[in-house]
């Protein structure tokens, strides 16, 4: 059973999602918050394995949220809900350490769907907003300096560890790095968890954006 936590300021947005929730099986929704605020005192009360969080609440938004909460050792993972006008601000929580991005226009069971891969451990980004954000990452504000600093992080991986780095920020898939590097499906799992270690990341997202960001110098020339 996967237990979530659902932070959203509108009603009718938590009515609905409520309902939707309702009908999966393996799913239990076990409070409902309308702050981020609220998030720290509703985590350790009831234990969620996923926060799915609005980003835009009139105390403390989602973004502070997700960057306090995921600070913490042993936080739940937490897939973010917003429109098209906030996705400057999904840059953010994804560095935070958000695992899932979806507009609030996504069809219910593709909600359903998200809720299930982020608990499994995997990242959700809605096609649309991965598009976005590929193009704001490219050309945003401080681009230079940014990629200095992402060149200097991945340059202290091993060079397998910076091949199956630039394999992930690609958007490949563990199985599909193993095809690629003619690696084992144990050895790709476990030079991501040594990359996660070693450049104290959250998650699969944070190395594709730490990628993207170092504009790829890890991917092998010729390719």
């Amino acid at each position: 059973m996967i237990r979530v936590l659902l932070v959203d300021d509108d009603a009718i947005v938590r009515s609905g999602l409520r309902l939707m929730l309702g009908g999966a099986p393996d799913i239990e929704l076990v409070a409902e918050g309308t702050d981020g605020s609220e998030v720290p005192g509703l985590v350790a009360a009831h234990g969620p394995d996923l926060v799915l969080m609005d980003i835009r609440m009139p105390g403390v938004d989602g973004l502070a949220a997700t960057e306090a909460l995921r600070a913490r050792p042993g936080a739940p993972e937490v897939l973010v809900l917003t429109t098209f006008h906030t996705d400057e601000h999904v840059l953010r929580a994804l560095r935070a350490g958000a695992a899932g991005f979806l507009l609030k226009d996504t069809p219910p069971r593709e909600i359903v769907a998200a809720i299930r891969t982020v608990a499994a451990g995997d990242p959700v980004l809605s096609p649309a907003v991965t598009r976005r954000l590929i193009d704001q990452v490219a050309g945003g504000t401080g681009r230079g300096s940014r990629a200095a600093a992402a060149r200097a992080r991945l340059a202290l991986l091993a060079g397998r560890e910076r091949e199956v780095a630039t394999a992930v920020g690609r958007g490949l898939s563990n199985a599909e790095i193993g095809r690629e590097l003619h690696l084992a499906l144990p050895t790709v799992k476990t030079h991501v968890s040594r990359i996660l270690t070693r450049l104290d990341l959250n998650n699969r997202v944070q190395i594709a954006l730490l990628v993207h960001d170092a504009d790829d110098p890890a991917r092998p020339q010729g390719r």
